[in-house]
Order: structure tokens, then C-alpha cells, then sequence
């Protein structure tokens, strides 16, 4: 049987009838005529029956359907909206006190949230300048070493680049860079250091560069040609034109063939001047493992797909080539990736080389831009718990004009705009006042750590002072919200009751749950700076198994060392003087490959290279053996290395046995070397990391170096400008870059010391916005028990027992707080911050109940002031009303 078709009427007309009649008809009117059009449909036949349909839906177009104008309706809202400000204005100028604690707190959170917006912009607003930004990409390394996971890298292989221009289809651009280009400069008899990278001309073609002077297709394309900035080109040729000049960096000269603008601020890529890649290819045309597959360090590649190309397979041909070349490897196998060009310096932390830091640029994690949003919220939310407290508190004194407003018409609606306008307000007058705090604590925020300074500039934009605005507003609602919906829900006929009882919870008033949530958050914050701050000191004093003191290490900028310790062996202030190749125990890495014998078991082992006084100036301890022999002048001829105790343990070598291992042969980086002496374990890296396998081999000329000096001065500042003065002789060019090793340990902290500092100074503000709070509701209670206290004070209470009178309330709400946020606190950081410290010393309980007790010592202050306040009123001109 062959079925009845379906038919419908006209949705245009239906739409028209939505647009132009009332709401509260609307449905009605709809209904009847799609009744009428079905009957319709069965007796004259749809054709017609859509036709009387449009015909009724232009009939019922009448005065009493027809809904009123949006301008109307928006002079209405107008008028209502400029009826709630008059309204607020006064209600604020009623109570100046509250209004007050309210604007002051709410100023001093929106000042974090205005800090907050800033930082987060300009940490969004990196690479935005290049147009094609969004489809920007660059090659990411997943390397796995012997089957042991070595972790994600930014970096890849020249190898990798040139493998995808030749087999990856769907690519519109790949361009190759090398870092580490960093010569000094000589042009006629000046002499300057230039930093930079080795690139390809398709650089140009991907990231938006203009170029002010060459040809940018051509200007990286031979080999020995540079492209400077225009900053750079003007510190080397001054006023002169700089294309075609010619450039000596060592013995080799550089031809100018481009001048392009400044890199922008917010670039990942910062440099002074792109050499040729080709020039690198030239220079290292002997050495074998340039282009190797798996020589993954210090390159990166770019990536700019075809416009609406397939990303899957083109991450799919990765694993192609990926799968492909791994084939050939025995011990490291590497998987490819693609990172987008927005995600790199707010995403993912990668290395950029072995055991070694992340990419190029500013770095900062998701999760840490969370935990910051997330602290700032709780410092605003609490400002908002405010406002909620002290306008509920005043609830008696409002109750009137809301019962009123009821009486004679209003909704729950209005009540509630009323009260979100009235919070909005606040809100906007403190936006001002926040704004000039936000003036204020920006140079503190850049100036908190260098990286700060490298990193965001929180310069007022357009966008920032929309979202400004916006966060104001928002600020508004939350804190005006629960006050709306409270006073809105209060009935005309209750008006004047006591409302102070409503419950939140089961048991809670909602004042008191407000209070110890506001203090649950500010204890948290207090405990943690204290337990943070604790930490932080103890790790900058704890044992790495070597001394520091009084240790300057001395970088000597390519220069070979031996003028300068001629120099420093003259001062009688130095007191011992060693040489190293890296400096330890502050996050600096350099590993080897060392096997035992002939095993086929390896290990990756961290290193140094030292001279025979570098042990003995930083007071290592020997458990077996002694120093270095021999003294060999190159590389090939070093053949002694002395090794930690985890050596021992990893290879089985004499049984862990020190003493055994003396004379023992290892293989580390091909090369066969005899154990000479057993160090005491020690922290090579930061403490964070455990104790792992380390090997010293000895320094020789072909090393960098870093001097060490031993100093014992009274006079500290003017032995330094002595160094300093001996090193201008020898190199005029480079300043003088020189740290004491306890400072180089406290700036390997830096981030933990300014995580510290922030979350500090968020405490600092929480406990002030609290304290306001408090404040307010202790004058409020003293305010409504004045005639309780009088007649107490008439019948001999004493000052003791009235401040215990109106603070035992506080006092357990305090209390329940501390139950909460100390155990918190504890938790947090046994099980979450301090595992990442497999040495961490455990929390103390003093450090738990300092920030308690300095919370507690406020609230006795503000409650005692005002007890004591209200003791000094006169009883009979407090009662004689009664």
C-alpha cells in the first residue's frame, strides 16, 4: 500500500509569525493554524491550504498581537537601568564604610586579575605578526636510546629537513635552521660579538621577516653570506649601507647580502644576524656525522603545509620516513612529530639537546598559566565573598526598600538587576583604582626575574583594555550574583523579618559558610609560602657532596685561560685556582657513552672535564684512589678518569668494591680510560634529579674552559673590579661574565624562588582582603549587639568577656578553616610539590602554624579594637530609647 505523504506549512510563514507576534500568543496562534492547515490539507487540497495559511498568518498581523518594538523596550530598560544607579549611588554613599571595604578589596584582587590578563596575552600574542602563523609547524623528535625513553625534543636533524622536501607531498615550504652561531665580528678595527643561526632562504618564505635591503629568495643561498638586523647592521657599519660589505668572523669573510627589520619582541626566534646553511655544510663538509640521522641536536625544521592540506597524512608520510631510517639504526630510534607554531612557547617543555633545557625563546607550560589563573581566581573570589558577606549582613537594614519595591510592582527580575547593577558599579570604581595598582606592581612583576624581562612586556593594548573592561564586569556579576538571588527570593510580606538564618548547607549559615571557605583559601596560601619558602632555603643550602663558597667561576668566552691565571696567581685574594669544562649541581649537562671492558652493556654518563686542582679547591672526597697522574695536552692523549660511586654500582666494577676499581678500564665515547680514583657520590645536576653515575676525565686545551678561583677577601667588591680589570686586558671585546657558585645555585631556582615571591605576595593580598572582610562583619556585629553589650556592661561583664562575647564565633569559624587548609596544605606538598625532590627534608609543624597564627592574631586585633569600642560607649545613651 503506498503511503499517505507528509505535508507541512510554509516555515517562512511560521518564522513570521514568530517574529512579529507576542511571546505569551505566539504558541497559541501557531497551534490553531497548524489545526486549521491539516483540516485543510484533507478537504481543499494542500496547494491551497498552504495559501490560506500565509493569507491568516498576514490576518492575525493586529495591534494586540503584534509584540513592542526592541526601541521601545530598550528606552525602557534604560530608564530602568539609570533608575538602579541613582538607586545604588545612594545606597553606597548610605554606608561609606562597606562600600569601601567593598571597592578596596575588589581593587586589590582585579589588580592580580589585571596582571593576569596582561601576562597571558603577551604570552599568546608570540608569532602572531606572521601571516601564515596557523600553519606554520616545526618537527619534533620522540628518541628512544636503547630502548630507554630519552624524552620529547624540539630538535631534529638536517637529515630529517631535507627528506621532507624530497618525499612529503602536501608541503609548500621546509626550511632548515641550525643554532649556535655565535662569532665575534670584525669590521676594520671594531670587534663585536653576533649571535644567530644558520638558515635556509626558505626561512623568509615562512615566517613573515621583511626584508629592507637583498633579495630575500637569494640572500641566504650561498655559502659565506649573512643577513643581519637592522640594529645589528647599524652597530657594525654605523650610518653606512651595509649590503655587500664584507664581515670577518675568525679567518673567514662574510659577505652582507640582506638587511632585514628587528625580529619582533613576542618572536620564539630572536637573533642579530641568519648566516647561509650552506656556509655551515661547507664547514663541516669532513665531518661524517653532520647530516646523520640521528645527529639530532641544535637543528630545527619548519614546516608550512599547502593551504587545506591533510595533516593526517602528512604526519602519516613522517612515520613513513621515520620507520624508514630507523631501520638502519641499532640503538636509537627516533619518531617525528609536528608541533603548531602557536603551541611552542605556550605548550609542551621540550629539550632542545641531551639532558639540556627546551626549545628556542621564552617557555611557558599550559599548567602553570592554569595554577596562576587559578590562585588569582581564589584572591578575587575571595574579594567577592566579601561583598556577599557585608551585603547579606546589612540584610535588615535593606529588607525595607526591598519590600517596598515588591509591594508596589517589582519583580523578582528587577530585584536581581538592581542588585547585579549595584555590584557592577563597584566593580567599574575599582577597575579605576585597580588599574592604577596594576600601574604600579608591573615593573615589580617584569623586574621579578630576568627570564621576566626576555618574556612579556604588559603594555596596554586595545585588546587588554577591552578585556579589562569585560573582567570588571564579570567581577560584577559573581559578586553580585548570590546577593541578587537572596534579596530576590525575600517575599514582600517577610520583609522585616530576620533573614540572617538562611541556610546554605544543612547546619551552615551561608555567611559563616562564605567565612570559612574565604579563610580555608587564605590559610592555604599563607602555609604554603611558609612551607615553599622553607624548601627554597633548604635547598640552596644543601649538601652537594662539594663546596661552593666563596667559589667565582670565571667563563672565558673562547679565550684560553692560561693569560688570566697568570693574572689571578698575582692577587693575593686567590687563594686556589682550578679550570673545568662545565659548572655543576646548577642544571648543566654533558654526557658520554661508557661501557666496562668489552660488555655490550652501556650507560649514559654524565661528565666533566677538570684539571688536578679542581678536586681539591671544591673539596670533593675521595673514597679510593687519588687524583690525576698525568697531565696530557690534547684529547687523544687523555687515558686517567676518576668516577663516583654510582659508576661502581652501575657497572658491578670491583665488586662496588672503591678500592678494587682503582686500575680498572672503561670505555667512555670509544676511548679507553683507566680508573685512577673513586669520588664520593655527589649532586652533578640539580636535586630534583637522583644521583646518577659521573665520571671525571682531565681538561685540556681544546676544551672550553670556565675558571675556578678560590677567594678570601675583605674587601669583595674591589677584588672583583680587579678581575675584571686584568680580564679587559685580554679581551677587550667580550664583558666580563663571571658568577659566585652560590649564585649560580640560587639563579638554577629562579623559578621555584619566583613561583615563592608570587604566591607570597597573592598571600599578602588574600590575608588583607580578609582581613577587610573581617573587619567589616566585626564593626557590622558590634554595630547590631551594641544594646547587648551595653546592658552586659551595665550588669559587670568585663572587657574579656565581651571580646570573647563577639569573637568565639570567628574564632570557630577560624578553627574549622585551620582543620581544613593545614591538612590540605600538608598533603599537597608531601604527595604533589615534593616528590619531584627525591631529598627534600620533610614539612615541620611550625612552618604549618605560622600562617595560622598571624591569621588568628588579626582577627584578635580587629575583634579586640572594637569590643573595645563599643566598652567605651555610655550604656544610658545607648539604652535610654528603651
Amino acid at each position: 500500500m503506498k503511503e499517505q505523504r507528509q505535508h507541512h506549512p510554509p516555515s517562512w510563514a511560521q518564522r513570521f509569525i514568530e517574529w512579529y507576534c507576542k511571546p505569551g500568543l505566539v504558541e497559541d496562534l501557531i497551534g490553531d493554524l497548524n489545526e486549521y492547515f491539516e483540516r485543510n490539507v484533507q478537504t481543499i487540497g494542500p496547494r491551497r491550504a498552504k495559501l490560506i495559511y500565509v493569507i491568516d498568518a498576514f490576518k492575525f498581523l493586529r495591534s494586540y498581537t503584534v509584540r513592542k518594538p526592541i526601541l521601545v523596550n530598550f528606552f525602557i530598560n534604560r530608564i530602568m537601568i539609570g533608575s538602579y544607579i541613582k538607586t545604588s549611588s545612594r545606597n553606597l554613599m548610605r554606608n561609606k564604610l562597606f562600600s569601601s571595604i567593598n571597592i578596596i578589596g575588589l581593587a586589590i584582587s582585579m589588580s592580580v586579575g589585571l596582571l593576569l590578563i596582561a601576562f597571558v596575552l603577551d604570552m599568546r600574542s608570540y608569532d602572531r605578526f606572521n601571516r601564515n602563523g596557523k600553519r606554520i609547524y616545526r618537527i619534533t623528535n620522540i628518541a628512544t636510546f636503547k630502548g630507554e625513553q630519552g624524552g620529547k625534543y624540539a630538535t631534529t636533524s638536517i637529515k630529517t629537513g631535507k627528506l621532507i622536501r624530497e618525499k612529503i607531498k602536501g608541503i609548500e615550504e621546509v626550511a632548515i635552521m641550525r643554532s649556535n652561531f655565535s662569532q665575534d665580528a670584525q669590521v676594520g678595527d671594531n670587534i663585536l660579538p653576533i649571535k644567530g643561526f644558520w638558515a635556509e632562504p626558505s626561512l623568509f618564505r615562512i615566517f613573515t621577516f621583511p626584508m629592507l635591503e637583498g633579495n630575500p629568495a637569494t640572500a641566504l643561498k650561498d655559502p659565506y653570506s649573512i643577513v643581519l638586523t637592522e640594529t645589528a647592521a647599524r652597530k657594525l657599519f654605523g650610518s653606512q649601507d651595509a649590503l655587500g660589505r664584507m664581515i670577518r668572523f675568525d679567518t673567514l669573510n662574510y659577505q652582507v647580502t640582506g638587511v632585514m627589520k628587528d625580529v619582533p619582541f613576542f618572536s620564539h626566534i630572536s637573533f642579530e644576524a641568519l648566516v647561509s646553511l650552506s656556509t655551515a655544510e661547507q664547514l663541516n663538509r669532513n665531518d661524517k656525522n653532520f647530516e646523520e640521522w640521528t645527529n639530532m641536536w641544535s637543528n630545527f625544521v619548519y614546516l608550512l603545509p599547502s593551504e587545506n592540506a591533510d595533516m593526517a597524512s602528512i604526519r602519516s608520510q613522517l612515520n613513513a620516513i621515520a620507520k624508514e631510517e630507523n631501520l638502519a639504526e641499532k640503538d636509537t630510534k627516533i619518531q617525528l612529530g609536528l608541533l603548531p607554531l602557536y603551541n611552542i612557547v605556550v605548550g609542551e617543555n621540550l629539550r632542545q639537546s641531551e639532558g639540556g633545557p627546551g626549545s628556542l625563546g621564552p617557555h611557558m607550560s599550559p599548567v602553570v598559566l592554569w595554577i596562576l589563573g587559578g590562585l588569582a581566581f581564589i584572591v578575587i573570589l575571595s574579594a567577592c565573598f566579601n561583598y556577599t558577606n557585608l551585603s547579606i549582613a546589612r540584610a535588615m537594614r535593606r529588607l525595607k526598600e526591598i519590600g517596598l519595591r515588591k509591594a508596589i510592582g517589582a519583580g523578582k527580575s528587577q530585584v536581581r538587576q538592581q542588585f547585579l547593577v549595584e555590584a557592577i558599579m563597584i566593580s567599574m570604581i575599582a577597575l579605576l583604582l585597580s588599574f592604577f595598582l596594576f600601574l604600579v606592581l608591573r615593573p615589580q612583576l617584569i623586574n621579578l626575574a630576568p627570564e621576566m624581562q626576555r618574556t612579556v612586556k604588559l603594555e596596554l593594548t586595545p585588546a587588554m583594555v577591552v578585556s579589562f573592561i569585560g573582567f570588571s564586569v564579570t567581577v560584577g556579576v559573581i559578586a553580585g550574583f548570590m546577593p541578587a538571588i537572596f534579596f530576590s527570593k525575600v517575599s514582600a510580606i517577610n520583609a522585616l523579618r530576620n533573614v540572617s538564618s538562611v541556610k546554605a548547607f544543612r547546619h551552615v549559615t551561608l555567611r559563616r559558610a562564605l567565612v570559612v571557605i574565604q579563610y580555608t583559601a587564605t590559610l592555604i596560601f599563607i602555609t604554603t609560602t611558609a612551607v615553599g619558602y622553607v624548601q627554597y632555603k633548604n635547598i640552596l643550602s644543601f649538601d652537594l657532596g662539594f663546596d661552593t663558597e666563596n667559589i667565582l667561576n670565571i667563563y672565558m668566552e673562547g679565550n684560553k685561560p692560561d693569560v688570566l691565571l697568570n693574572e689571578l696567581r698575582e692577587m693575593p685574594q686567590v687563594t686556589a685556582l682550578s679550570r673545568s669544562f662545565i659548572v655543576t649541581g646548577v642544571g648543566n649537562y654533558w654526557g658520554g657513552n661508557m661501557k666496562y671492558k668489552d660488555s655490550h652493556d652501556s650507560a649514559l654518563v654524565m661528565t666533566n672535564h677538570v684539571d688536578e686542582n679542581y678536586l681539591p679547591l671544591h673539596g670533593y672526597k675521595l673514597v679510593a684512589g687519588g687524583n690525576f697522574i698525568s697531565r696530557p695536552a690534547t684529547a687523544e692523549a687523555v687515558s686517567e678518569v676518576i668516577v663516583n660511586e654510582q659508576v661502581l654500582k652501575r657497572f658491578n666494577i670491583g665488586s662496588g668494591n672503591p678500592r678494587k676499581a682503582i686500575g680498572e678500564q672503561i670505555i667512555l665515547n670509544g676511548r679507553k680510560l683507566t680508573i685512577v680514583g673513586v669520588m664520593q657520590d655527589f649532586h652533578y645536576g640539580k636535586i630534583d634529579n637522583l644521583i646518577g653515575p659521573v665520571a671525571f676525565t682531565f681538561w685540556t686545551q681544546e676544551d672550553g674552559a670556565i675558571i675556578n678561583a678560590k677567594i678570601q677577601s675583605d674587601d669583595m667588591p674591589a677584588t672583583l673590579a680587579r678581575i675584571e680589570s686584568a680580564w679587559k686586558k685580554i679581551d677587550p671585546v667580550h664583558p666580563f661574565n663571571a658568577e659566585f657558585y652560590d649564585k649560580a645555585i640560587e639563579d638554577a631556582y629562579s623559578e621555584f624562588s619566583t613561583m615563592i615571591k608570587i604566591i607570597g605576595f597573592l598571600s599578602l593580598l588574600a590575608i588583607s582582603i580578609a582581613s577587610m572582610g573581617l573587619f567589616g562583619m566585626v564593626v557590622f556585629t558590634t554595630e547590631t549587639r551594641l544594646k547587648e553589650i551595653s546592658i552586659r556592661k551595665v550588669m559587670g561583664a568585663s572587657f574579656g568577656n565581651l571580646v570573647y562575647l563577639l569573637g568565639r564565633n570567628f574564632i570557630v569559624l577560624l578553627s574549622i578553616s585551620a582543620f581544613i587548609a593545614l591538612p590540605v596544605t600538608y598533603l599537597f606538598f608531601e604527595n604533589v610539590v615534593l616528590t619531584n625532590f627525591p631529598y627534600h627534608t620533610p614539612v615541620q609543624v611550625t612552618e604549618l602554624f605560622a600562617g595560622l597564627l598571624a591569621v588568628l592574631l588579626i582577627a584578635i586585633i580587629m575583634i579586640g579594637s572594637q569590643t573595645m569600642k563599643a566598652a567605651r560607649s555610655n550604656p544610658v545613651e545607648v539604652l535610654k530609647s528603651e
